[in-house]
């Protein structure tokens, strides 16, 4: 995961965000994978896409494939995190979000990766070989 953002509503300004920030920090990828929300068929949201040369998919019926690693990610999120976990507000839930999500990147191994992390096969096994172009979005 290359940038996220946390919504309790279902606007497209936080997905334009979380958009724009991981093309700024890591390029452009050759295909973005979305589902058939509102949010990822907006204009403004496809937008962005085409105008980075970038080709789009979108599930559709029989195409489960092209999503399933995201639909696992958010399920080991929940069910790891999210559902152990009582939050009073929506503070907490980014922070725990967050350092779940680091956890899962830097420190986790994988089996689909013969025991790398996400970050070590992203980096081609050395992390510090790449890093994000710069840190604008830093919070």
């Amino acid at each position: 995961m290359l940038s996220w953002r946390l919504s309790n509503t279902l606007d497209t300004s936080f997905c334009l965000d979380v958009l724009e920030e991981a093309i700024y920090l890591y390029g452009n990828p050759d295909i973005f994978n979305t589902d058939q929300g509102s949010q990822f068929t907006s204009y403004d949201f496809t937008n962005i896409i085409k105008s980075h040369d970038i080709q789009i998919s979108m599930d559709g019926k029989g195409c489960w494939m092209d999503n399933v690693f995201i639909e696992r990610l958010w399920r080991s999120l929940k069910y790891e995190c999210i559902y152990l976990q009582e939050f009073d507000n929506v503070y907490q839930l980014r922070a725990a979000i967050n350092n779940w999500l680091k956890f899962y990147n830097k420190n986790r191994p994988h089996s689909t990766f013969a025991g790398l992390t996400p970050e070590e096969v992203y980096y081609g096994g050395n992390s510090n070989a790449l890093k994000p172009k710069n840190n604008k979005f830093a919070a």
